[in-house]
Protein backbone atom coordinates (compact mmCIF):
# COMPACT_ATOMS: atom_id res chain seq x y z
CA UNK A 1 0.00 0.00 0.00
CA UNK A 2 2.47 1.46 0.28
CA UNK A 3 5.05 5.77 0.93
CA UNK A 4 5.60 12.86 -7.06
CA UNK A 5 4.84 18.04 -10.96
CA UNK A 6 2.19 20.03 -11.75
CA UNK A 7 -0.40 17.40 -12.04
CA UNK A 8 0.11 16.83 -15.66
CA UNK A 9 3.84 17.24 -15.25
CA UNK A 10 4.06 14.23 -13.05
CA UNK A 11 6.14 11.68 -14.90
CA UNK A 12 8.20 10.89 -11.92
CA UNK A 13 5.31 10.90 -9.59
CA UNK A 14 5.14 7.20 -10.06
CA UNK A 15 8.11 6.73 -7.98
CA UNK A 16 6.32 7.61 -4.27
CA UNK A 17 4.61 7.25 -3.07
CA UNK A 18 1.08 5.61 -1.63
CA UNK A 19 0.52 3.58 -1.53
CA UNK A 20 2.91 1.83 -4.01
CA UNK A 21 4.18 1.26 -7.41
CA UNK A 22 5.58 -1.51 -9.44
CA UNK A 23 8.51 -3.59 -8.25
CA UNK A 24 10.69 -0.90 -6.80
CA UNK A 25 8.56 2.03 -7.84
CA UNK A 26 7.02 4.38 -5.39
CA UNK A 27 3.65 4.27 -3.66
CA UNK A 28 1.07 5.27 -1.49
CA UNK A 29 3.95 6.50 0.71
CA UNK A 30 4.91 9.18 -1.78
CA UNK A 31 3.66 12.66 -1.52
CA UNK A 32 2.35 12.87 -5.04
CA UNK A 33 4.64 15.61 -6.24
CA UNK A 34 7.88 14.00 -7.21
CA UNK A 35 9.44 10.82 -8.41
CA UNK A 36 7.51 8.16 -6.79
CA UNK A 37 10.25 5.99 -7.96
CA UNK A 38 13.20 6.95 -5.94
CA UNK A 39 15.43 8.91 -8.14
CA UNK A 40 18.16 11.23 -7.10
CA UNK A 41 21.44 12.60 -8.23
CA UNK A 42 25.14 12.17 -8.05
CA UNK A 43 26.26 15.45 -6.66
CA UNK A 44 29.40 16.66 -4.97
CA UNK A 45 27.35 17.88 -2.00
CA UNK A 46 26.22 15.30 0.51
CA UNK A 47 24.48 17.95 2.55
CA UNK A 48 27.18 18.17 5.16
CA UNK A 49 26.53 14.64 6.34
CA UNK A 50 28.19 13.27 9.43
CA UNK A 51 31.66 11.91 8.87
CA UNK A 52 31.25 8.29 7.88
CA UNK A 53 34.03 6.74 9.93
CA UNK A 54 32.58 3.25 10.20
CA UNK A 55 34.87 0.52 8.84
CA UNK A 56 33.05 -0.50 5.67
CA UNK A 57 35.51 -3.04 4.33
CA UNK A 58 33.05 -5.85 5.08
CA UNK A 59 29.79 -6.01 3.18
CA UNK A 60 26.91 -5.78 5.64
CA UNK A 61 23.30 -6.81 4.99
CA UNK A 62 20.56 -4.66 6.51
CA UNK A 63 17.08 -6.12 6.83
CA UNK A 64 14.31 -3.60 6.16
CA UNK A 65 10.85 -4.46 7.45
CA UNK A 66 8.94 -2.06 5.22
CA UNK A 67 5.18 -1.56 4.97
CA UNK A 68 5.69 0.78 2.00
CA UNK A 69 7.58 -1.72 -0.15
CA UNK A 70 5.98 -3.40 -3.15
CA UNK A 71 8.94 -5.70 -3.72
CA UNK A 72 10.45 -8.34 -1.45
CA UNK A 73 14.06 -9.42 -1.83
CA UNK A 74 17.49 -7.88 -2.21
CA UNK A 75 17.88 -4.42 -3.71
CA UNK A 76 19.51 -4.64 -7.13
CA UNK A 77 20.48 -2.38 -10.01
CA UNK A 78 21.42 1.26 -9.89
CA UNK A 79 20.22 1.97 -6.34
CA UNK A 80 22.06 -1.11 -5.11
CA UNK A 81 25.25 0.39 -6.56
CA UNK A 82 24.56 3.81 -5.02
CA UNK A 83 24.22 2.30 -1.54
CA UNK A 84 27.04 -0.20 -1.89
CA UNK A 85 29.49 2.40 -3.19
CA UNK A 86 28.82 4.69 -0.23
CA UNK A 87 28.21 2.30 2.65
CA UNK A 88 29.04 -1.23 1.47
CA UNK A 89 25.52 -2.16 2.49
CA UNK A 90 23.17 -4.69 0.96
CA UNK A 91 19.48 -3.96 1.49
CA UNK A 92 17.21 -6.95 2.10
CA UNK A 93 13.56 -5.88 1.87
CA UNK A 94 10.79 -7.62 3.80
CA UNK A 95 7.46 -6.41 2.40
CA UNK A 96 4.21 -7.35 4.18
CA UNK A 97 2.36 -6.12 1.08
CA UNK A 98 4.00 -9.00 -0.75
CA UNK A 99 4.29 -11.67 1.93
CA UNK A 100 1.06 -10.95 3.79
CA UNK A 101 0.16 -9.34 7.11
CA UNK A 102 0.89 -12.46 9.18
CA UNK A 103 4.60 -11.79 8.86
CA UNK A 104 4.20 -8.83 11.23
CA UNK A 105 2.92 -11.02 14.05
CA UNK A 106 5.47 -13.73 13.33
CA UNK A 107 8.49 -11.45 13.34
CA UNK A 108 7.23 -9.37 16.25
CA UNK A 109 6.78 -12.50 18.32
CA UNK A 110 10.38 -13.47 17.55
CA UNK A 111 11.54 -10.19 19.10
CA UNK A 112 13.22 -9.00 15.90
CA UNK A 113 11.02 -7.26 13.35
CA UNK A 114 13.99 -6.00 11.34
CA UNK A 115 17.23 -4.01 11.49
CA UNK A 116 15.38 -1.00 10.07
CA UNK A 117 11.61 -0.82 10.29
CA UNK A 118 9.13 1.38 8.46
CA UNK A 119 5.70 1.13 10.05
CA UNK A 120 2.44 2.99 10.32
CA UNK A 121 2.56 5.19 13.42
CA UNK A 122 0.20 3.16 15.59
CA UNK A 123 2.07 -0.10 14.98
CA UNK A 124 5.35 1.72 15.57
CA UNK A 125 4.20 2.91 19.00
CA UNK A 126 3.19 -0.66 19.86
CA UNK A 127 6.62 -1.91 18.81
CA UNK A 128 8.28 0.69 21.03
CA UNK A 129 6.19 -0.44 23.98
CA UNK A 130 7.07 -4.07 23.22
CA UNK A 131 10.81 -3.43 23.15
CA UNK A 132 11.30 -3.95 19.42
CA UNK A 133 12.67 -0.46 18.64
CA UNK A 134 16.00 1.00 19.70
CA UNK A 135 16.28 4.25 21.66
CA UNK A 136 18.35 6.56 19.43
CA UNK A 137 18.16 9.66 21.65
CA UNK A 138 21.88 9.85 22.41
CA UNK A 139 23.01 9.67 18.79
CA UNK A 140 20.49 10.95 16.27
CA UNK A 141 21.32 14.64 16.47
CA UNK A 142 25.02 13.99 15.94
CA UNK A 143 24.00 13.47 12.33
CA UNK A 144 23.43 16.91 10.75
CA UNK A 145 20.95 15.98 8.03
CA UNK A 146 18.68 14.25 10.53
CA UNK A 147 19.21 17.13 12.97
CA UNK A 148 17.77 19.47 10.33
CA UNK A 149 14.38 17.94 11.15
CA UNK A 150 14.81 18.00 14.93
CA UNK A 151 11.61 19.95 15.56
CA UNK A 152 9.50 17.45 13.64
CA UNK A 153 11.27 14.41 15.11
CA UNK A 154 10.93 15.75 18.65
CA UNK A 155 7.28 16.63 18.08
CA UNK A 156 6.47 13.11 16.93
CA UNK A 157 8.36 11.35 19.73
CA UNK A 158 6.56 13.27 22.49
CA UNK A 159 3.69 10.89 21.88
CA UNK A 160 5.76 7.69 21.86
CA UNK A 161 6.64 5.67 24.95
CA UNK A 162 6.90 8.01 27.92
CA UNK A 163 7.67 10.93 25.59
CA UNK A 164 11.21 11.47 26.90
CA UNK A 165 13.20 9.53 24.28
CA UNK A 166 13.70 9.45 20.53
CA UNK A 167 12.68 6.22 18.83
CA UNK A 168 11.23 7.18 15.47
CA UNK A 169 11.87 9.37 12.44
CA UNK A 170 8.69 10.42 10.60
CA UNK A 171 8.48 9.71 6.88
CA UNK A 172 8.28 12.41 4.18
CA UNK A 173 8.86 15.43 6.40
CA UNK A 174 9.14 18.75 4.60
CA UNK A 175 10.98 22.02 5.16
CA UNK A 176 7.86 24.11 4.42
CA UNK A 177 5.05 24.41 7.01
CA UNK A 178 2.16 22.27 8.31
CA UNK A 179 -0.50 24.46 6.66
CA UNK A 180 1.19 25.05 3.31
CA UNK A 181 -0.08 23.31 0.17
CA UNK A 182 2.86 23.51 -2.23
CA UNK A 183 1.58 21.04 -4.80
CA UNK A 184 0.22 22.02 -8.17
CA UNK A 185 -1.70 18.77 -8.26
CA UNK A 186 -3.32 17.02 -5.31
CA UNK A 187 -2.92 13.36 -4.48
CA UNK A 188 -6.23 12.21 -5.95
CA UNK A 189 -8.44 13.79 -8.60
CA UNK A 190 -9.90 12.69 -11.97
CA UNK A 191 -7.16 12.68 -14.62
CA UNK A 192 -8.12 12.16 -18.27
CA UNK A 193 -6.11 11.70 -21.46
CA UNK A 194 -6.31 15.20 -22.90
CA UNK A 195 -6.28 14.14 -26.56
CA UNK A 196 -9.12 11.66 -26.08
CA UNK A 197 -11.17 14.09 -23.99
CA UNK A 198 -10.56 16.85 -26.55
CA UNK A 199 -11.40 14.40 -29.30
CA UNK A 200 -14.99 14.24 -28.10
CA UNK A 201 -15.20 18.02 -27.73
CA UNK A 202 -13.97 18.43 -24.11
CA UNK A 203 -17.52 18.75 -22.75
CA UNK A 204 -18.35 20.14 -19.31
CA UNK A 205 -18.75 17.40 -16.71
CA UNK A 206 -21.49 18.05 -14.17
CA UNK A 207 -21.25 15.00 -11.88
CA UNK A 208 -20.23 11.34 -11.74
CA UNK A 209 -22.90 10.30 -14.22
CA UNK A 210 -21.62 12.99 -16.56
CA UNK A 211 -18.09 11.67 -16.10
CA UNK A 212 -19.27 8.18 -17.04
CA UNK A 213 -20.98 9.58 -20.14
CA UNK A 214 -17.74 11.29 -21.18
CA UNK A 215 -15.73 8.13 -20.59
CA UNK A 216 -18.25 6.11 -22.60
CA UNK A 217 -17.84 8.52 -25.51
CA UNK A 218 -14.08 8.21 -25.22
CA UNK A 219 -14.17 4.42 -25.21
CA UNK A 220 -16.62 4.26 -28.10
CA UNK A 221 -14.41 6.51 -30.20
CA UNK A 222 -11.08 5.04 -29.02
CA UNK A 223 -11.71 1.36 -28.14
CA UNK A 224 -8.05 0.31 -28.32
CA UNK A 225 -4.58 1.67 -27.76
CA UNK A 226 -2.20 2.40 -30.63
CA UNK A 227 -1.23 -1.27 -30.81
CA UNK A 228 -4.81 -2.47 -31.12
CA UNK A 229 -5.07 -3.81 -27.57
CA UNK A 230 -8.39 -3.26 -25.77
CA UNK A 231 -8.43 -0.13 -23.61
CA UNK A 232 -10.74 0.83 -20.76
CA UNK A 233 -11.32 4.02 -18.82
CA UNK A 234 -10.81 2.10 -15.54
CA UNK A 235 -8.32 -0.61 -14.67
CA UNK A 236 -8.34 -1.51 -10.97
CA UNK A 237 -6.23 -3.80 -8.77
CA UNK A 238 -6.89 -5.38 -5.34
CA UNK A 239 -3.31 -5.57 -3.98
CA UNK A 240 -3.56 -2.56 -1.66
CA UNK A 241 -6.96 -3.24 -0.12
CA UNK A 242 -7.22 -2.59 3.59
CA UNK A 243 -3.87 -0.85 3.82
CA UNK A 244 -2.91 2.41 5.53
CA UNK A 245 -5.46 1.92 8.30
CA UNK A 246 -8.43 2.10 5.97
CA UNK A 247 -11.35 -0.27 5.63
CA UNK A 248 -12.42 -1.24 2.15
CA UNK A 249 -10.80 -1.47 -1.25
CA UNK A 250 -8.10 1.09 -1.96
CA UNK A 251 -9.39 2.08 -5.38
CA UNK A 252 -12.66 3.22 -3.79
CA UNK A 253 -11.16 4.72 -0.64
CA UNK A 254 -9.04 7.16 -2.65
CA UNK A 255 -11.98 8.26 -4.80
CA UNK A 256 -13.94 9.36 -1.72
CA UNK A 257 -11.61 12.36 -1.46
CA UNK A 258 -13.20 13.77 -4.63
CA UNK A 259 -16.11 14.80 -2.43
CA UNK A 260 -14.09 16.26 0.42
CA UNK A 261 -14.36 13.16 2.57
CA UNK A 262 -11.58 11.06 4.08
CA UNK A 263 -11.73 7.45 5.26
CA UNK A 264 -10.55 7.02 8.86
CA UNK A 265 -10.76 3.29 9.47
CA UNK A 266 -14.46 2.41 9.65
CA UNK A 267 -15.46 6.10 9.78
CA UNK A 268 -15.65 8.78 7.12
CA UNK A 269 -14.54 12.29 8.03
CA UNK A 270 -16.74 14.90 6.37
CA UNK A 271 -15.61 18.41 5.31
CA UNK A 272 -17.38 19.89 8.36
CA UNK A 273 -15.24 17.69 10.69
CA UNK A 274 -18.12 15.39 11.62
CA UNK A 275 -18.12 11.63 11.09
CA UNK A 276 -20.38 9.07 9.50
CA UNK A 277 -19.99 5.28 9.19
CA UNK A 278 -18.40 3.87 6.07
CA UNK A 279 -21.69 1.95 5.66
CA UNK A 280 -23.74 5.16 5.29
CA UNK A 281 -25.54 4.99 1.92
CA UNK A 282 -25.47 8.81 1.75
CA UNK A 283 -21.70 8.97 2.14
CA UNK A 284 -18.85 8.71 -0.31
CA UNK A 285 -17.77 5.05 -0.02
CA UNK A 286 -21.19 3.89 -1.21
CA UNK A 287 -21.26 6.69 -3.79
CA UNK A 288 -17.90 5.81 -5.33
CA UNK A 289 -18.51 2.06 -5.16
CA UNK A 290 -21.74 2.53 -7.09
CA UNK A 291 -19.87 4.76 -9.54
CA UNK A 292 -17.54 1.85 -10.34
CA UNK A 293 -20.51 -0.55 -10.53
CA UNK A 294 -22.13 1.73 -13.10
CA UNK A 295 -18.86 1.91 -14.99
CA UNK A 296 -18.80 -1.86 -15.23
CA UNK A 297 -22.43 -1.95 -16.34
CA UNK A 298 -21.49 0.45 -19.16
CA UNK A 299 -18.52 -1.66 -20.28
CA UNK A 300 -15.98 0.88 -19.01
CA UNK A 301 -14.18 -1.33 -16.47
CA UNK A 302 -11.29 -3.59 -17.33
CA UNK A 303 -12.67 -7.11 -16.67
CA UNK A 304 -9.34 -8.08 -15.07
CA UNK A 305 -9.77 -5.44 -12.37
CA UNK A 306 -10.77 -7.73 -9.52
CA UNK A 307 -7.94 -10.22 -9.98
CA UNK A 308 -4.98 -8.54 -11.67
CA UNK A 309 -1.82 -7.59 -9.80
CA UNK A 310 -0.40 -4.10 -9.51
CA UNK A 311 2.31 -4.94 -12.04
CA UNK A 312 -0.36 -5.89 -14.58
CA UNK A 313 -2.16 -2.59 -14.05
CA UNK A 314 1.14 -0.71 -14.43
CA UNK A 315 1.79 -2.39 -17.77
CA UNK A 316 -1.63 -1.31 -19.02
CA UNK A 317 -1.10 2.28 -17.88
CA UNK A 318 2.24 2.52 -19.63
CA UNK A 319 0.89 1.02 -22.86
CA UNK A 320 -2.03 3.43 -23.20
CA UNK A 321 -4.77 0.99 -22.21
CA UNK A 322 -6.21 3.15 -19.40
CA UNK A 323 -8.12 6.40 -20.00
CA UNK A 324 -8.68 7.63 -16.44
CA UNK A 325 -6.21 7.80 -13.56
CA UNK A 326 -6.80 9.15 -10.06
CA UNK A 327 -3.45 9.13 -8.25
CA UNK A 328 -1.26 12.09 -9.14
CA UNK A 329 1.79 9.87 -9.45
CA UNK A 330 0.06 7.39 -11.78
CA UNK A 331 0.63 9.66 -14.73
CA UNK A 332 4.32 8.88 -14.43
CA UNK A 333 3.53 5.67 -16.30
CA UNK A 334 2.47 7.72 -19.31
CA UNK A 335 3.19 11.44 -19.22
CA UNK A 336 6.47 12.47 -20.79
CA UNK A 337 7.74 15.78 -22.09
CA UNK A 338 6.77 14.77 -25.61
CA UNK A 339 3.27 13.72 -24.59
CA UNK A 340 2.70 16.83 -22.54
CA UNK A 341 3.75 18.88 -25.53
CA UNK A 342 1.82 16.98 -28.21
CA UNK A 343 -1.41 16.95 -26.19
CA UNK A 344 -1.59 13.22 -25.39
CA UNK A 345 -0.83 13.48 -21.65
CA UNK A 346 -3.11 12.92 -18.66
CA UNK A 347 -4.33 16.01 -16.83
CA UNK A 348 -6.86 16.96 -14.14
CA UNK A 349 -10.35 17.39 -15.55
CA UNK A 350 -12.86 19.20 -13.30
CA UNK A 351 -16.18 17.64 -12.35
CA UNK A 352 -18.49 20.45 -11.30
CA UNK A 353 -20.09 18.92 -8.19
CA UNK A 354 -16.81 17.76 -6.68
CA UNK A 355 -14.93 19.39 -3.80
CA UNK A 356 -11.48 17.85 -3.45
CA UNK A 357 -9.83 16.83 -0.19
CA UNK A 358 -6.11 17.54 -0.01
CA UNK A 359 -3.52 17.13 2.71
CA UNK A 360 -1.20 20.07 3.35
CA UNK A 361 2.53 19.53 3.00
CA UNK A 362 3.67 16.68 5.21
CA UNK A 363 5.75 18.92 7.47
CA UNK A 364 5.41 16.59 10.45
CA UNK A 365 5.44 13.46 8.32
CA UNK A 366 3.04 11.28 6.40
CA UNK A 367 1.91 8.95 9.18
CA UNK A 368 4.60 6.31 8.83
CA UNK A 369 7.76 6.12 10.89
CA UNK A 370 11.36 4.89 10.49
CA UNK A 371 13.02 3.10 13.39
CA UNK A 372 16.01 0.89 14.16
CA UNK A 373 15.47 -2.60 15.56
CA UNK A 374 16.39 -3.08 19.18
CA UNK A 375 18.53 -6.15 18.43
CA UNK A 376 21.08 -4.50 16.11
CA UNK A 377 24.67 -4.57 17.32
CA UNK A 378 26.83 -1.47 17.69
CA UNK A 379 28.58 -1.77 14.31
CA UNK A 380 25.34 -2.22 12.41
CA UNK A 381 23.64 0.52 14.44
CA UNK A 382 26.29 3.07 13.49
CA UNK A 383 26.22 2.17 9.82
CA UNK A 384 22.41 2.37 9.76
CA UNK A 385 22.50 5.86 11.28
CA UNK A 386 25.07 6.94 8.69
CA UNK A 387 22.84 5.55 5.96
CA UNK A 388 19.73 7.27 7.32
CA UNK A 389 21.58 10.58 7.64
CA UNK A 390 22.67 10.31 4.01
CA UNK A 391 19.13 9.30 3.04
CA UNK A 392 17.93 12.62 4.52
CA UNK A 393 20.74 14.61 2.86
CA UNK A 394 20.43 16.60 -0.37
CA UNK A 395 22.44 13.96 -2.22
CA UNK A 396 20.27 11.15 -0.89
CA UNK A 397 17.09 13.06 -1.66
CA UNK A 398 18.28 13.70 -5.19
CA UNK A 399 18.72 9.97 -5.78
CA UNK A 400 15.31 9.33 -4.26
CA UNK A 401 13.36 12.06 -6.00
CA UNK A 402 15.31 13.21 -9.06
CA UNK A 403 17.20 10.22 -10.40
CA UNK A 404 20.75 9.66 -11.59
CA UNK A 405 22.71 12.70 -12.67
CA UNK A 406 23.67 12.25 -16.32
CA UNK A 407 20.87 9.77 -16.88
CA UNK A 408 17.66 11.30 -15.45
CA UNK A 409 18.80 14.90 -15.34
CA UNK A 410 21.73 17.20 -15.94
CA UNK A 411 22.88 20.41 -14.31
CA UNK A 412 22.33 23.67 -16.13
CA UNK A 413 24.71 26.63 -16.17
CA UNK A 414 22.84 28.26 -13.28
CA UNK A 415 23.25 25.16 -11.08
CA UNK A 416 19.66 23.99 -11.42
CA UNK A 417 18.48 20.71 -12.93
CA UNK A 418 17.04 19.84 -16.33
CA UNK A 419 15.26 16.54 -16.96
CA UNK A 420 16.52 14.03 -19.53
CA UNK A 421 15.27 10.52 -20.36
CA UNK A 422 11.99 11.28 -18.65
CA UNK A 423 10.60 8.01 -20.00
CA UNK A 424 13.15 6.04 -17.94
CA UNK A 425 10.57 4.71 -15.51
CA UNK A 426 7.70 3.98 -17.88
CA UNK A 427 9.93 2.31 -20.48
CA UNK A 428 12.37 0.77 -17.98
CA UNK A 429 15.27 2.24 -19.96
CA UNK A 430 18.57 0.36 -19.66
CA UNK A 431 20.92 2.02 -17.20
CA UNK A 432 24.60 2.28 -18.19
CA UNK A 433 26.86 -0.14 -16.37
CA UNK A 434 28.66 2.73 -14.70
CA UNK A 435 25.41 3.43 -12.85
CA UNK A 436 24.67 -0.21 -12.05
CA UNK A 437 23.13 -1.60 -15.24
CA UNK A 438 19.73 -3.35 -15.54
CA UNK A 439 16.57 -1.41 -16.35
CA UNK A 440 15.88 1.84 -14.54
CA UNK A 441 12.64 0.59 -12.97
CA UNK A 442 14.28 -2.75 -12.15
CA UNK A 443 16.91 -0.92 -10.11
CA UNK A 444 14.58 1.58 -8.49
CA UNK A 445 14.82 2.15 -4.75
CA UNK A 446 12.87 -0.77 -3.31
CA UNK A 447 12.52 0.94 0.07
CA UNK A 448 9.84 3.07 -1.58
CA UNK A 449 9.66 5.46 1.35
CA UNK A 450 11.44 8.72 2.13
CA UNK A 451 12.56 10.65 5.17
CA UNK A 452 12.29 13.98 3.31
CA UNK A 453 9.33 14.62 1.03
CA UNK A 454 9.96 15.53 -2.60
CA UNK A 455 8.09 18.85 -2.33
CA UNK A 456 10.86 20.11 -0.01
CA UNK A 457 13.35 22.66 -1.30
CA UNK A 458 16.70 21.29 -2.41
CA UNK A 459 19.42 23.60 -1.01
CA UNK A 460 21.67 22.68 -3.94
CA UNK A 461 19.27 24.25 -6.46
CA UNK A 462 16.77 26.40 -4.56
CA UNK A 463 13.99 24.40 -6.26
CA UNK A 464 11.89 21.47 -5.15
CA UNK A 465 13.32 17.97 -5.43
CA UNK A 466 10.21 17.09 -7.43
CA UNK A 467 11.03 17.70 -11.06
CA UNK A 468 7.52 18.90 -11.81
CA UNK A 469 8.41 22.15 -10.09
CA UNK A 470 11.72 22.80 -11.81
CA UNK A 471 11.61 25.94 -13.95
CA UNK A 472 13.29 24.00 -16.76
CA UNK A 473 10.68 21.24 -16.65
CA UNK A 474 7.79 23.67 -16.63
CA UNK A 475 9.28 25.46 -19.62
CA UNK A 476 9.95 22.21 -21.46
CA UNK A 477 6.38 21.00 -20.93
CA UNK A 478 4.52 24.21 -21.67
CA UNK A 479 3.06 22.65 -24.80
CA UNK A 480 -0.27 21.61 -26.24
CA UNK A 481 -1.68 19.83 -23.16
CA UNK A 482 -1.05 22.66 -20.70
CA UNK A 483 -1.81 25.47 -23.11
CA UNK A 484 -5.15 24.03 -24.20
CA UNK A 485 -6.05 23.06 -20.62
CA UNK A 486 -5.28 26.55 -19.33
CA UNK A 487 -7.34 28.13 -22.09
CA UNK A 488 -10.23 25.76 -21.40
CA UNK A 489 -10.31 26.14 -17.59
CA UNK A 490 -8.82 29.57 -16.93
CA UNK A 491 -5.96 28.56 -14.62
CA UNK A 492 -2.33 27.62 -15.05
CA UNK A 493 -2.37 24.67 -12.65
CA UNK A 494 -5.01 22.32 -11.17
CA UNK A 495 -4.66 23.54 -7.57
CA UNK A 496 -4.92 27.13 -8.81
CA UNK A 497 -8.22 26.20 -10.49
CA UNK A 498 -9.46 24.48 -7.33
CA UNK A 499 -8.62 27.47 -5.15
CA UNK A 500 -10.13 29.98 -7.59
CA UNK A 501 -13.36 27.98 -7.72
CA UNK A 502 -13.53 27.07 -4.00
CA UNK A 503 -13.25 23.39 -4.86
CA UNK A 504 -10.64 22.25 -2.36
CA UNK A 505 -10.61 21.26 1.33
CA UNK A 506 -7.06 21.56 2.69
CA UNK A 507 -6.32 19.53 5.81
CA UNK A 508 -3.38 20.74 7.94
CA UNK A 509 -0.55 18.32 8.66
CA UNK A 510 -0.24 17.24 12.30
CA UNK A 511 1.57 14.54 14.24
CA UNK A 512 -0.37 13.00 17.12
CA UNK A 513 -0.20 9.75 19.07
CA UNK A 514 -3.31 7.64 18.49
CA UNK A 515 -4.51 4.68 20.55
CA UNK A 516 -3.83 1.14 19.37
CA UNK A 517 -6.55 -1.42 18.77
CA UNK A 518 -7.56 -3.56 21.71
CA UNK A 519 -7.64 -7.30 20.93
CA UNK A 520 -11.42 -7.18 20.44
CA UNK A 521 -11.21 -4.14 18.17
CA UNK A 522 -8.38 -5.71 16.18
CA UNK A 523 -10.49 -8.80 15.58
CA UNK A 524 -13.52 -6.75 14.58
CA UNK A 525 -11.39 -4.62 12.26
CA UNK A 526 -9.90 -7.62 10.50
CA UNK A 527 -13.27 -9.34 10.04
CA UNK A 528 -15.05 -6.17 8.93
CA UNK A 529 -12.32 -5.23 6.50
CA UNK A 530 -12.21 -8.67 4.89
CA UNK A 531 -15.96 -8.71 4.48
CA UNK A 532 -16.12 -5.14 3.18
CA UNK A 533 -13.37 -5.77 0.62
CA UNK A 534 -14.88 -9.02 -0.60
CA UNK A 535 -18.37 -7.54 -0.79
CA UNK A 536 -17.13 -4.39 -2.54
CA UNK A 537 -15.59 -6.37 -5.38
CA UNK A 538 -18.73 -8.47 -5.70
CA UNK A 539 -20.85 -5.31 -5.84
CA UNK A 540 -18.70 -3.70 -8.53
CA UNK A 541 -19.42 -6.75 -10.67
CA UNK A 542 -23.06 -7.15 -9.52
CA UNK A 543 -25.49 -8.24 -12.23
CA UNK A 544 -27.80 -5.24 -11.82
CA UNK A 545 -28.68 -2.37 -9.49
CA UNK A 546 -31.10 -4.44 -7.43
CA UNK A 547 -28.36 -7.00 -6.82
CA UNK A 548 -25.94 -4.21 -5.88
CA UNK A 549 -28.30 -2.68 -3.32
CA UNK A 550 -29.24 -6.04 -1.82
CA UNK A 551 -25.59 -6.91 -1.36
CA UNK A 552 -24.97 -3.56 0.32
CA UNK A 553 -27.85 -4.06 2.74
CA UNK A 554 -26.68 -7.60 3.50
CA UNK A 555 -23.15 -6.27 4.05
CA UNK A 556 -24.31 -3.82 6.72
CA UNK A 557 -26.01 -6.65 8.64
CA UNK A 558 -22.94 -8.87 8.40
CA UNK A 559 -20.61 -6.10 9.56
CA UNK A 560 -22.78 -5.42 12.58
CA UNK A 561 -22.50 -9.10 13.51
CA UNK A 562 -18.71 -8.65 13.53
CA UNK A 563 -18.87 -5.75 15.99
CA UNK A 564 -18.90 -2.89 13.48
CA UNK A 565 -20.68 -0.46 15.79
CA UNK A 566 -18.03 -0.84 18.49
CA UNK A 567 -15.33 -0.49 15.86
CA UNK A 568 -16.94 2.66 14.48
CA UNK A 569 -17.14 4.27 17.93
CA UNK A 570 -13.49 3.41 18.56
CA UNK A 571 -12.41 4.88 15.21
CA UNK A 572 -14.39 8.08 15.70
CA UNK A 573 -12.89 8.64 19.16
CA UNK A 574 -9.43 7.94 17.74
CA UNK A 575 -9.83 10.20 14.71
CA UNK A 576 -11.25 13.02 16.82
CA UNK A 577 -7.83 13.39 18.46
CA UNK A 578 -6.35 14.12 15.05
CA UNK A 579 -9.21 16.40 14.03
CA UNK A 580 -8.79 18.48 17.16
CA UNK A 581 -5.08 18.85 16.43
CA UNK A 582 -5.83 19.91 12.84
CA UNK A 583 -8.33 22.52 14.03
CA UNK A 584 -5.75 23.88 16.47
CA UNK A 585 -3.10 23.99 13.71
CA UNK A 586 -5.44 26.04 11.52
CA UNK A 587 -5.82 28.84 14.08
Amino acid sequence: MKKVLALFLALVMVIGCMSGCAKKSGDAGNDGTGNQGNTGNQTDNNGGGAATTTDKKDLMTIEFYDVAANYQGTQSGWFEKVVKDRFNLELSIIAPQVSGGDIYQTRSASGNLGDVVILDATDFADCVNNGLIKDISADIYNYPNLATYKDQIDYYNKGVGDGSKIYGIPTEMTNTSPTTLSEDVIYSSPLLRWDLYSGIGAPDIKDLDGLLDVLKQMKDKYPTNADGDPAYPFSLWPDWDGGDGMLGIANVVQLTTWYGEKIKGSAILRPDNTFTPITDKNASYYKMLKFLFKANQMGLLDPDSGTQKWDDACAKMSSGRVYLMWYSWQVGFWNSTDRLNDGTAFIFTPVQDQNYYAEADKYYGSGRVWGIGSKVDDAKYKRILEFLDWYASPEGCQFEHCGIEGFNYEKTADGKFKSINDNALMDNLPVPEEYGGMGYNDGNNAINQWIVGSISTNPNTGESYAKAYWASYKADTMGKTKQEWAARFGASEPVEWMKKNNKIVISPNVSVALPSDTPDIATARSQCNNELCDASWRMIFAKDEADFDKQWDDLAVTLDSFGFQDLYKFDVDKAQIEVDAKIAASK
